[in-house]
């Protein structure tokens, strides 16, 4: 088996493991990361081999990419405190303990190599936490906090780890200069992804087609971390901010088409990378048993004391911070986001899973500087992979067992209510668009009357009991019919776009006409959809 035959394998897992995934209720990334475990041990499969400087802008700008899409601004200012304590104040706690543990286990490390230690191993991962917690029901304030901490921890760590990799050279390291450098890069980030986000928006309405607008947001997330990294930038901050941005600003209503489009291209692109990041995790242990072999007591030794550091140290941070958080909450009354009881704190802790970015950052660290080998790295990598295997298995696989037991869950009542609330706005904006346009429009008094029904009808969709009874069997019956003769047109669309398909294989058709023709009843079709 070569390279291209294990990548097309994991692809095919990616895909797989989500139904599968579904089936068993386990998360997708926890299977891949088996699966890629079981592959590393057969005989044929070969060892991964990825360049160590495409690792970092391959794998995490889609990822982040595909992240930031389910989140808002809104969402990240009202958590902006609670992410605060844990994106930036808890990656510099963990990495300064981590590296204070892994210099007393593992002799002569120096305190370069075990701050890159720390850092990579630091961020807890926003692919496994969106993807574990995410599907188990948790408050939407915690899957806010998980997402926003998992988003933002990666720049502190990144840049960290780079100021680690610099002071390997230098044979120095200074905290000072980790602040600075990190305010530094913050700064270049968030220029870079404004200015492109500001440019992408424009080009993005000048193409008008979907598929070019499509495939420039492809190219964005690579660009932003490429140019911010060449500028000294944070390529993670980059991709994030410009992200943001485009969800803030590039939006149009009625762009239906071009929503949906991009909505599944970039659930594709989310699924089938994640799922190859993952099971390269799984795969690694090819490279991580062979570095182990005859220290097997002390590389174990060393992994599991870091691991219980990883664990102890986000459970004593968390602690303090939520109740910190709510103090400053009370006293503010801000609208935020915080964990508001002792269980919903614990799943927090247990959430902490480590991943892809623990992974991409292990995988990154160069052979050698200078010609000069790289110090320790074969165990910075058994250790990295050592938590990122325990925190991603045990806590992964445990996560919903904990959560069925704490009892912790979403209730429906905010999200009802802003559903209804949402129903009656649109009713309300449906019924002055229409107003308007009678006002400068003649049309007869019984289309008059349909379309007002049809504006409360929008809105009964959405929310049902924002009607009054009398109201809401009128609509219902009203939906009967419309449903029926729907599937009737639904049928027909069927028939009509089957006899397209049988007309592409006669002798004569031009496959382009015919595809054309196809694309016009799709695009009926999807419209006439109820």
């Amino acid at each position: 088996m070569d390279q291209l035959a294990l990548i097309s394998l994991l692809l095919l897992g990616a895909v797989v493991m989500v139904p599968v995934g579904d089936r068993l209720g386990l998360p997708s990334p926890v299977l891949m990361t088996l699966a890629g475990a079981v592959l590393a041990l057969l005989p044929f499969v070969p060892n991964v081999e990825v360049p160590p400087e495409f690792i970092l802008p391959v794998v995490l700008p889609p990822l982040l990419y595909a992240a930031v899409q389910r989140t808002s601004w809104r969402q990240f200012t009202a958590n902006l405190r609670p992410i605060f304590l844990l994106a930036v104040l808890l990656v510099f706690a963990t990495t300064a303990a981590v590296a204070a543990v892994a210099q007393a286990v593992v002799p002569g490390m120096p305190l370069a190599a075990a701050v890159v230690l720390g850092a990579l191993v630091a961020p807890p991962d926003p692919v496994a936490a969106t993807a574990v917690a995410g599907k188990l029901g948790l408050p939407r304030r915690m899957v806010s906090i998980l997402e926003g901490e998992g988003l933002f921890n990666d720049v502190t760590a990144i840049v960290l780890y780079h100021v680690a990799l610099a002071a390997v050279v230098s044979g120095s390291f200074s905290v000072p200069g980790a602040f600075g450098a990190l305010v530094l890069s913050a700064v270049v980030a968030m220029a870079v992804g404004l200015l492109l986000g500001w440019v992408t928006n424009k080009l993005m309405g000048m193409l008008g087609d979907p598929t070019l607008q499509i495939g420039l947001t492809l190219l964005v997330p690579f660009t932003a971390y490429i140019l911010a990294e060449e500028l000294k930038g944070s390529g993670v901050l980059a991709v994030l901010t410009t992200g943001l941005f485009l969800a803030e600003y590039a939006v149009d209503a009625d762009d239906v088409l071009g929503r949906l489009a991009g909505y599944t291209f970039w659930e594709v692109v989310d699924t089938l990378v994640t799922g190859v990041a993952f099971g390269l995790i799984g795969l690694e242990l090819h490279n991580i048993f062979w570095a182990a072999s005859g220290r097997w007591d002390q590389l174990f030794g060393a992994g599991a004391a870091v691991v219980a550091v990883v664990v102890a140290v986000r459970l004593l941070w968390l602690l303090p911070a939520a109740w910190l958080a709510k103090r400053m909450h009370k006293r503010r009354d801000y609208d935020e986001d915080i964990p508001m009881s002792w269980r919903e704190t614990v799943i927090l802790w247990w959430s902490g899973m480590r991943g892809v970015a623990s992974v991409a950052l292990a995988l990154a660290l160069p052979y050698e500087i200078d010609g000069v080998a790289f110090p320790d790295r074969a165990e910075i990598l058994f250790i990295a992979f050592a938590v990122v295997l325990s925190t991603l298995l045990v806590q992964g696989l445990t996560l919903p067992w904990l959560v069925r037991t704490l009892r912790v869950r979403a209730t429906s009542d905010v999200a009802d209510a802003l559903e209804r609330d949402l129903a009656i706005r649109v009713i309300k904006a449906s019924k002055r668009r229409l107003k308007e346009i009678l006002e400068v429009e003649e049309l007869p008094e019984e289309v008059r009357d349909q379309l007002a029904r049809r504006a409360y009808d929008i809105g009964a969709r959405i929310a049902p009991d924002i009607v009054d009874d009398e109201r809401r069997e009128l609509f219902e019956k009203r939906i009967t019919r419309m449903r029926k003769v729907q599937r009737i047109q639904g049928e027909m669309l069927s028939a009509a776009r089957h006899e397209v398909l049988a007309a592409r294989s006669e002798p004569g058709a031009d496959p382009e006409v015919v595809d054309r023709v196809l694309r016009q009843l799709d695009i009926r079709s999807l419209r006439a959809a109820p």
